[in-house]
């Protein structure tokens, strides 16, 4: 089945646009927001949270990212307006971050600003190496006057050990993910652990911290046997349910998502929606090509 996936992944760049379409309605809540606060509607009916994520990333001006950001401003208004059970998640590289580290952190406290207003919270995405410590700095300063502000961090890089020694400590939430970027070999010579298969060992490295820390963890992961494996180890510390949520794509593990969901878990689903739908399809699949197959084999029923 690997040798399926990966195969499908890296058909990506030859496969019709509107193929791609095709599978990314699966997994995409629309162009609109309209459309994402519609999914999120059926997703809370269900028992699930969410968090919005405004597709685009690495803007090319800042008046490119103002318009990202009041996209963000307006799904946090939404969402209180409509009462509904979501958060949003944000790209600082879609706020001008490799533009204008102060512009972008600027637009970052205004949105931070109106999930306050709304009594709501917003989640950093972790990027490409080219951006770690640039977010890592940006989420720091942030935190200062922000309680509401909480952070990604993606356990292929080595650099997480440190990372997380550090933010542990001060941080009210911490989200984990393998990580996903795929970088320019040169980028990560010495910096990532190459072998994927061994990811899910320092994946379980960094939630045990947060739990020891009391750091609420975001577990974020389609891996069936990682999540059995942090339900394990939540079992052994004690932790509350409380004290953790699972976290998932749309579209993506379905199954897993319903049966952590009927165990009392807490789940929350990744939304993401808007027009750059093609960008983050082409993306999500070629450099994941586990999600790729969950996708392909949910289209064609197996």
């Amino acid at each position: 089945m690997q040798i399926f996936n990966t195969l499908l992944a890296r058909a990506i760049p030859w496969l019709p646009r509107a193929a791609i379409h095709r599978i990314s309605r699966r997994y995409i809540a629309g162009d609109t927001l309209a459309h994402a606060l519609a999914r999120v509607r059926q997703l809370n009916s269900k028992g699930f949270l969410v968090t919005l994520d405004v597709l685009g990333e690495t803007v090319s001006t800042l008046q490119q990212a103002e318009t990202m950001a009041t996209e963000y401003i307006d799904a946090l208004e939404a969402i209180a307006a409509d009462g509904l059970l979501a958060t949003v998640s944000i790209k600082p590289s879609a706020l001008g971050l490799l533009l204008d580290v102060a512009h972008c952190e600027g637009l970052a406290r205004r949105i931070l600003a109106s999930a306050r207003e709304n009594e709501n919270c917003v989640c950093i995405d972790m990027e490409d190496v080219r951006c770690t410590q640039l977010e890592i700095d940006l989420f720091l300063r942030l935190q200062r006057d922000h309680d509401n502000v909480a952070l990604a961090l993606q356990a292929y890089l080595q650099r997480t050990y440190q990372d997380i020694e550090m933010l542990a400590r001060t941080s009210m939430t911490l989200r984990i993910c393998k990580g996903i970027y795929v970088e320019e070999r040169s980028h990560l010579v010495d910096q990532a652990w190459h072998d994927r298969r061994a990811i899910n060992a320092h994946y379980l490295n960094h939630v045990a911290r947060c739990f020891d820390a009391g750091t609420f963890v975001a577990v974020a992961t389609h891996d069936v046997e990682l999540t059995r494996q942090v339900i394990v180890l939540a079992s052994s510390k004690g932790i509350d349910r409380t004290r953790f949520e699972f976290q998932l794509l749309l579209g993506v593990c379905e199954p897993l998502r319903d049966q952590l969901r009927d165990m009392g878990y807490g789940v929350r689903i990744y939304v993401p929606f808007g027009v750059d739908w093609y960008g983050y399809s082409t993306r999500r699949l070629k450099e994941s090509p586990a999600i790729a197959g969950h996708v392909a084999r949910a289209l064609i029923g197996l």
